[in-house]
């Protein structure tokens, strides 16, 4: 494996189809990240198309990591926060190829959003993640506290109901 770099993301139709495909792949594989199995292109380029279009409003900041030519994984970082929670923002959309998993691509992103979070002004970060089969054990890495559960939260991508773990860590403090 090449070197990783991790970089923000801006609107081009090969970005697109290179997020598209990373989130159907998480889907069709189970992750929960909004979306129902089967996931249809159609519906993950609609998604990115208005993700990108809020990046490039300085509404949210897109990464991608990078494994030469291949997306090898991306997190989205929201900035658009109500008026009385301009210190905060949430990350979302933490996703990593099965083929790329367990090379620390994940923790490159999140490091990444969290840096950028504080050249931000952003001192709170939250994330959720799914009670079953989500990325608890690496947002705990991380330093992130959980606030609690809520259980039957969503549906998983293939059926049935699944809890949220929230998490919250303070940065730049």
């Amino acid at each position: 494996m090449s070197a990783i770099e991790v970089r923000a993301l801006s609107a081009s139709p090969d970005i697109r189809n290179a997020l598209s495909e990373i989130l159907i792949e998480t889907v069709a594989h189970g992750g929960s990240v909004s979306f129902m199995h089967p996931l249809q292109p159609n519906a993950a380029e609609a998604f990115w198309d208005n993700a990108l279009a809020a990046a490039g409003r300085d509404e949210r900041i897109i990464f991608g990591a990078w494994d030469g030519e291949v997306l090898a994984g991306t997190v989205t970082l929201l900035l658009d926060c109500p008026p009385n929670q301009p210190h905060r923002a949430e990350i979302a959309k933490m996703m990593t190829r099965r083929s790329h998993r367990g090379r620390g691509i994940a923790t490159a992103l999140m490091r990444t959003a969290e840096e950028i979070a504080g050249k931000r002004n952003r001192t709170l970060l939250v994330l959720d993640t799914a009670t079953d089969g989500g990325a608890a054990g690496l947002y705990e890495k991380l330093g992130f506290t959980l606030a609690g559960e809520i259980p039957d939260y969503a549906f998983k991508p293939h059926g049935g109901l699944s809890g949220a773990l929230f998490y919250w860590k303070r940065i730049g403090s």
